[in-house]
């Protein structure tokens, strides 16, 4: 059985806070526009962002990123990022001005919060990287 690599600082770590704070914060939204009985599109994109959250949580924290390195995971996370900010900017907008009731509006109040910190998990992912720097490799050079 192949042993897997845990990085356990990630968790502790800015950008895995971030990840654990952005999975929580969704499920909150999740719940709160279950227990209203709210549009489809409310929960799904709930659901989606704690699901997509979760698997580049795992993705980081088992080190993932580093033995399926013919994608540059750093940048889809913050692709990720951008894209489910703008969503949760629309759609949770549409929730807080139309507040059919007090639980599609807490959904949309966690899913505003949930678009900051989408915002603060790409600004915290594009530090990382470098666009015009040399990329770092993980194994010395020969």
């Amino acid at each position: 059985m192949a042993v897997v690599a845990v990085d356990s600082a990630f968790p502790r770590s800015p950008r895995g806070a971030v990840k654990i704070a952005r999975a929580l914060v969704a499920s909150a939204a999740f719940l709160c526009f279950v227990a209203s009985r709210s549009r489809g599109a409310y929960t799904a994109l709930a659901v989606m962002e704690v699901v997509i959250t979760a698997l580049f949580f795992l993705l980081y924290f088992l080190k993932l990123d580093k033995k399926m390195s013919w994608l540059f995971w750093p940048l889809a996370d913050i692709f990720n990022s951008v894209i489910a900010a703008l969503f949760l900017l629309v759609v949770c907008l549409f929730a807080v001005i139309i507040k059919t009731n007090n639980g599609t509006l807490a959904g949309g109040v966690f899913g505003l919060v949930l678009l900051v910190l989408s915002v603060v998990d790409a600004v915290l992912l594009f530090q990382k990287i470098s666009l015009d720097g040399p990329r770092r490799r993980n194994t010395p050079a020969k």
